[in-house]
């Protein structure tokens, strides 16, 4: 089973953390979210509570 993608198609960066403050991924994530295996993926979606932390500092 893949892991969905959390993109909401706001895609806007935050400057500071580099997160996107739509889905909190990177622009690196973003691009090669596809090519990952869902391993990867799934860290990404666990490490969701850290990056909220980033983009609200």
């Amino acid at each position: 089973m893949s892991v969905k993608s959390p993109c909401i198609d706001i895609c806007k960066f935050d400057s500071k953390s580099g997160l996107c403050v739509g889905c909190l991924r990177t622009r690196t994530e973003c691009k090669e979210w596809k090519k990952m295996k869902n391993k990867h993926r799934q860290k990404i979606i666990d490490d969701k509570p850290k990056r909220i932390i980033l983009i609200r500092k």
